[in-house]
């Protein structure tokens, strides 16, 4: 018996028409989609009258359903994988299932379709000639910056996702990393309230700054540039430092002062205690 097919559609990352009328055929003709998350994908899918069997393909099933879909390949049928939004395996699941599929010769067939990635670089205004896209970055700051340095030699444009809740902390470790560098934030790219916001880094983050809670998905294009390899020069004093972030970026005390123990490799904690110190 001939095996199936493994489709990997990619769907839209916000509007619904950005769906391709073969992505539409293809989910419609399938005998199963795999879904990142089966509620999410239910919007599409009823969107344009499509009542495919759907299951549950994410992170924390990804090698148990993969076995299971296998043998589904293996015995003729064909499948469809689907993210939340955009391109499967591109920071979504799915490596387990199309590696296997590699190794023993079943059909892997990817469609195109909508992407942030394109999309934030075709509209950023930066050069982006070439680029590295390096998707989500650490959530704690140390490890987070230890990447933005392994990233800085690259002479191309960088390309990251970023969640609202961690923005400013990832823009405040670019700024020490990077520096100056121009950069583009995409905000809910292809939805209603689609944002567009450039400059330079620390012009990026002071303008997040200055607002209450920052919602939607975001891509950030950074200009292709050299992160200087010698330490930055500080004053002595870290209340002048805190004095000074706060002139440059207009940032409160507060935020300042987690601003330049990042800057400095210090906690928060030991940052605040040298401020009492120093007054």
């Amino acid at each position: 018996m001939a095996a199936g097919t493994l489709y990997l559609v990619a769907t839209p990352i916000g509007n619904l028409e950005d769906i391709t009328l073969r992505a539409l055929r293809v989910l419609e003709d399938v005998d199963l989609i795999a879904c990142e998350d089966t509620r999410h994908t239910a919007g599409l899918l009823s969107r344009f009258g499509i009542k495919t069997p759907r299951e549950s393909y994410h992170e924390h099933n990804e090698k148990e359903r993969s076995r299971r879909i296998l043998e589904l390949l293996r015995s003729g049928k064909n499948v469809a994988l689907v993210s939340d939004a955009g391109m499967p395996l591109v920071s979504d699941p799915g490596f387990v299932l199309v590696s296997a599929c590699r190794s023993e010769g079943i059909p892997v067939v990817p469609l195109p379709g909508a992407s942030a990635v394109t999309a934030a670089i075709a509209g950023s205004g930066l050069p982006a000639r070439e680029f590295h896209f390096a998707g989500f970055l650490p959530s704690r700051s140390a490890a987070r910056r230890r990447e933005l340095r392994r990233l800085a030699p690259i002479e191309s444009a960088l390309i990251f996702y970023e969640a609202p809740h961690r923005i400013l902390s990832s823009l405040e470790d670019m700024v020490s990393v990077y520096g100056a560098r121009r950069a583009c934030l995409a905000r809910e790219l292809t939805k209603v309230h689609e944002e567009w916001i450039s400059g330079t880094l620390d012009e990026i983050l002071g303008e997040l700054r200055g607002r209450g809670k920052i919602q939607g998905e975001m891509t950030l294009v950074v200009a292709p540039g050299e992160a200087s390899q010698e330490r930055p020069v500080w004053p002595d004093s870290i209340e002048e430092h805190v004095e000074q972030e706060m002139k440059r970026t207009g940032a409160a005390r507060k935020e300042a002062l987690k601003a330049v123990a990042r800057q400095r490799g210090i906690s928060r904690r030991e940052a605040y205690q040298q401020l009492l110190k120093s007054r």
